[in-house]
């Protein structure tokens, strides 16, 4: 990024580099942070398999899951499709699937599963079979029930009543491990305001970004240049405004412990998100004063429901993210601020049996040198930041604010005396910083967990850092 500068109109101000930051909450430092394994390999003890974690594939219709009732503990992949659901009376319709062709093999062929139906494969539901599919009519984020009831057959296929559950029931005794880098062009954005413009880059399908900047595979970007609310006394030459990009890389990162003698539930698990982010900002002008709260402006917001195949298992993962500009001012203050912040942020929630959930919070990150113009006498705080969620078939397990920002405050005081004689003197400051708060909701059970009574705080993450300071007289 290039070097940013500007001055400052009360005398003193030097360019200050800002040095690298990082701050972290309950760190995880279990198996989510390993490699995710290339192979579906039989555990030591023979009754557990260690599952491939990965995107499904695109362009073909993604198998449903089924855990057979009376069955020996295997989830197998299913001939079997949701061809309906009803939310509000949990009736299914499951029918078989248009056969596709043959997956391709893994790293492992040996040792992956066959590609080929088992011979259960084709048989019709039955009351305690466990369905796990991916997104289908009616249901789309997904399904994860268990039957209760078959009602009969109908021309489009076996009608039956279902009941929610947990991965438990399908992922049962294995364990898996692994990230998953969300495909941005599966990502659908809703601008909120206008002068957003949205732009991706992936592998076989890479979108330049604005004026014609290429971005890193992987990588989404929102451009924004709108107006703010303005100091109703400010002139014209003090409009308020933000202008700049962010630019992340999400991933999701997802483990599952189901060793032999946990009981009902995993002996581990961990649910988060994590990527790199980037951004580039400026606030200009006069901005109108905030009372209370700081005054949040939504520019777009960003969805997405990747389904990652975790073994046999598809597992839909729900990702929703609203992108903002924060101003706290006091109308007073004009500036022109610029920022450069560039790191990495993680959230989530790790599992541990006889620990119950813990929440995971971390970020690093970098900032180029700063400089400020600012004028008068007041306070502002300007941040560009992302409330994010993560969750599993619809429901929210984690949510996250991430807010890189800068504050500035100055106090310049002007007098004259009857002789002609004028002073001037006057203090400032800038900072940066970034704030990341957050919780782990109920939802976090569908791992098969036992469920907490309230949502458990993230912790509040915040990190300041002294740009420039000073104080001037003549």
């Amino acid at each position: 990024m290039r070097m940013l500068a500007r001055r400052l109109l009360l005398p003193g101000l030097t360019t200050l580099a800002l040095t690298a930051t990082g701050c972290s909450s309950t760190p995880h430092t279990g198996a989510a942070d390993a490699a995710a394994p290339a192979s579906l390999a039989p555990a030591g003890d023979g009754t557990s398999q260690q599952l491939d974690v990965a995107a499904a594939p695109q362009g073909t219709p993604t198998p449903a899951a089924v855990a057979r009732a009376g069955g020996k503990g295997r989830t197998e992949q299913s001939s079997l499709k949701v061809a309906s659901y009803d939310q509000a009376s949990g009736r299914a319709v499951i029918a078989k699937a248009p056969q596709g062709p043959a997956p391709k093999p893994t790293k492992s062929a040996s040792t992956a599963p066959s590609s080929s139906p088992s011979p259960t494969a084709d048989k019709p539901v039955a009351v305690g079979d466990v369905i796990a599919s991916a997104p289908a009519p009616g249901a789309p984020n997904g399904l994860l029930a268990k039957v209760t009831e078959v009602i009969g057959k109908t021309d489009r296929g076996t009608e039956v009543k279902t009941a929610s559950t947990t991965l438990a029931s399908v992922l049962n005794e294995d364990k898996a491990d692994g990230k998953v880098p969300v495909d941005p062009s599966s990502v659908t954005v809703e601008p909120l305001m206008k002068g957003v413009t949205f732009s991706w880059a992936k592998s076989g399908g890479v979108k330049f970004g604005p004026e014609g900047a290429k971005l890193p595979l992987g990588n989404l970007r929102l451009d924004v240049n709108a107006a703010v609310d303005t100091a109703p006394d400010a002139p014209a030459s003090a409009g308020a405004s933000v202008s700049g990009f962010v630019q992340l890389a999400p991933q999701v990162e997802f483990s599952y412990d189901g060793a032999p003698g946990a009981g009902s539930g995993p002996r581990g698990a961990f649910l988060g998100m994590s990527g790199d982010w980037s951004s580039q900002w400026k606030l200009q002008g006069r901005a109108a004063a905030s009372t209370g709260a700081p005054k949040r402006i939504p520019f777009a917001k960003l969805h997405s429901a990747p389904v990652i195949q975790v073994g046999p298992v598809p597992v839909v993962v729900n990702l929703d993210m609203t992108c903002y500009v924060q101003v706290e001012a006091d109308g007073r203050v004009t500036l022109d601020v610029q920022q450069d912040v560039k790191g990495d942020f993680k959230v989530g929630g790790t599992y541990a049996l006889g620990k119950g959930w813990t929440p995971v919070s971390q970020s690093n990150v970098k900032s180029t040198p700063v400089t400020a113009t600012v004028t008068a006498t007041g306070k502002v705080k300007g941040a560009l930041g992302a409330e994010a969620s993560v969750g599993l078939y619809g429901a929210v397990g984690v949510s996250a604010d991430f807010a890189p920002y800068l504050r500035g405050e100055a106090d310049a005081k002007a007098s004259a005396s009857s002789d002609g004689k004028t002073s001037l003197s006057g203090s400032w400051a800038l900072y940066g910083g970034f704030d990341l708060s957050g919780n782990l909701h109920l939802q976090l059970s569908l791992f098969g967990t036992p469920l907490f009574e309230r949502k458990i705080p993230l912790g509040a993450l915040n990190r300041e850092w002294a740009l420039a300071s000073g104080h001037a007289e003549r």
